[in-house]
């Protein structure tokens, strides 16, 4: 019987591995993989941001993890995703297509809470600023 796995639990290794699949650059190179296999050139070119040391030790991650392979394909090294990491495309599309549907929502939200926290700090510092010159009377 194999054990029962909880990432609730500290000591779970399933922990790591949803903090592998969380992270945001595994989910773009996975999706980026998702049709068909890629060249480092074109992973590096297609994910803007990602620096190449941060490519290759996600690489190396993914691939340590069985989610990806490196093979050779018309005389060059590519990386394809196995099919345990193909698996993972549905999941992950779905949060690309949720990102980009609801990114107006979550900006507008952004600038409301930011507006707030600003309005907040600034009658923060009036009311320290009174209290001060209350104490110098």
């Amino acid at each position: 019987m194999s054990p029962k796995w909880n990432v609730f639990s500290a000591t779970c290794p399933s922990r790591t591995s949803l903090a592998q699949i969380a992270n945001k650059w595994t989910a773009m190179i996975v999706i980026t993989l998702s049709n068909e296999p890629k060249r480092f050139s074109e992973l590096h070119r297609t994910i803007e941001g990602i620096s190449k040391k941060v490519l290759v030790d996600t690489l190396r991650s993914l691939e340590r993890d069985g989610m990806l392979e490196r093979a050779e394909h018309a005389g060059h090294r590519v990386y394809a995703l196995t099919p345990l990491g193909a698996s993972l495309e549905e999941p992950l599309l779905a949060l690309q297509v949720w990102a980009e549907a609801h990114i107006e929502e979550v900006l507008v939200s952004r600038d409301a809470f930011d507006e707030r926290a600003d309005d907040e700090a600034l009658a923060a510092a009036d009311s320290a600023g009174d209290q001060s010159s209350r104490r110098m009377r």
